[in-house]
């Protein structure tokens, strides 16, 4: 699994975080960070709801 943040489009609502919190970060302006690119396959639910949620549609997922 290929984890791809788009942080132009990011919003700051938080959303990433909430549901992957070792993959997703927010910088002091509240912007998602990427964590971890490449998370494990165990991660891969919590990765799908953080996409599925982010109100901007940032994420992308490829694998």
């Amino acid at each position: 699994m290929k984890v791809i943040l788009d942080q132009d489009k990011c919003v700051a609502s938080g959303q990433c975080v909430v549901a992957a919190d070792d993959v997703f970060d927010q910088d002091d302006d509240g912007i998602a960070v990427l964590l971890d690119p490449n998370p494990s396959s165990d991660r891969a639910d919590d990765v799908e709801q953080a996409a599925a949620v982010c109100p901007a549609l940032a994420i992308r997922i490829l694998g």
